[in-house]
């Protein structure tokens, strides 16, 4: 499944997983936790000051935040608001996930975008694998961001990649997502093992699990790929904004991973920080290659109003459902959990 707010895998999926093949891996899972829990640095500690140079992640067991509840007379719809990238040495459980999951009928599975080609398609697309990664015309970084950027660039890249000339050839999006996983790893930050324990602790329970995601109608995935690999990006700005996470932001990653596992969700509203996700989205969604494809328009909108129709079908059925939204999507305030309350549901948010 695809999630577009994991922008590095929605560019696989429309170049290649398209065709089947496996888009990039999440990060590997982190190792057992530690048996001690490491004091915590208060969230709001880091609002108004200095950035936290040495800001202490939390370990052991954590819940995460509390669910919202979406109801309709005595129907109830459970939301658990996921969040990455998270301490490595971290353990997710909370007793209330698994509460609402005993007593519920449905599980919703969040949104996704989802696209099947044959076989032989796949077969034919292999070779025009190789090297998707890399510019257009054998372009370098420098040739494609402006001069203060790339020079911002070198010093990150120093400091996380060390001297890795390979990714001087890779478009600005691809060079941008390597510098990032890189980072976050470094901070001792993981993605992955939240989505790798709900999906256990669901499977486990038994219950009816529904898929929301959209089916997306590839009927050239070798022209496409092709085009891909032909066609520049707008993808500067992505670029330019992962930097400035890394620059400005891991301290507050940091703040705001302890502060999820705390379940504190007004520290996390009170840190902004670069968009670095719809950035980069916007650099692949808006691209000649997507916008030339009818099947390919509109993603956004259409799964979440995938997901709507769903959530607004499950609600009419079951009398508790559970579902996972990102947090990031739960918080926006023209998000799932805003359209839901437009169309007369009442949403309450976890204190």
């Amino acid at each position: 499944m695809l999630r577009l707010s994991s922008w590095p895998r929605l560019i696989l999926m429309v170049s290649l997983s398209l065709a089947g093949l496996p888009a990039r891996a999440q990060t590997e899972a982190p190792p057992a936790p530690a048996a001690n829990v490491i004091p915590e640095v208060a969230a709001d500690t880091y609002a108004g000051q200095a950035p936290l140079l040495d800001t202490i992640l939390v370990t052991g067991q954590r819940p995460g935040p509390g669910l919202w509840k979406v109801s309709k007379g005595d129907h109830v719809l459970w939301v658990f608001g996921t969040y990455g990238p998270l301490p490595k040495n971290m353990e997710w459980r909370s007793q209330q996930v698994e509460s609402i999951l005993a007593q519920s009928q449905e599980y919703l599975q969040p949104p996704g975008a989802h696209a099947e080609v044959g076989w032989l398609k796949q077969a034919a697309m292999l070779p025009f694998a190789i090297g998707f990664k890399k510019s257009p015309d054998g372009a370098r970084l420098k040739d494609l961001v402006p001069e203060p950027v790339y020079a911002r660039w070198l010093v990150l890249k120093a400091k996380y990649l060390g001297d890795d000339d390979g990714v001087e050839r890779e478009r600005p999006i691809f060079a941008a997502a390597t510098l990032y996983d890189k980072a976050i790893k470094q901070a001792g930050l993981y993605e992955g093992e939240l989505s790798r324990s709900l999906g256990k602790l669901i499977k486990q329970s038994g219950i009816k699990q529904t898929s929301t995601q959209v089916q997306l109608e590839v009927d050239d995935p070798v022209t496409m790929l092709r085009e891909f690999k032909k066609t520049p990006l707008e993808d500067a700005t992505c670029f330019s904004n992962t930097l400035a996470r890394l620059e400005e932001d891991i301290d507050a990653m940091r703040v705001r991973a302890n502060a999820w596992a705390r379940g504190d969700l007004a520290a996390i509203e009170k840190l902004s920080y670069a968009d670095r996700r719809g950035a980069c989205n916007a650099a692949v969604l808006n691209s000649a290659v997507m916008q030339s494809r009818a099947g390919m328009r509109s993603i956004e909108a259409r799964m979440q109003e995938r997901w709507l129709a769903a959530a607004e079908k499950s609600l009419a059925a079951n009398t508790s459902t559970f579902a996972t939204l990102s947090l990031n999507d739960l918080l926006d305030p023209k998000g799932y959990m805003a359209a839901l309350q437009a169309r007369g549901y009442v949403v309450e948010k976890p204190e």
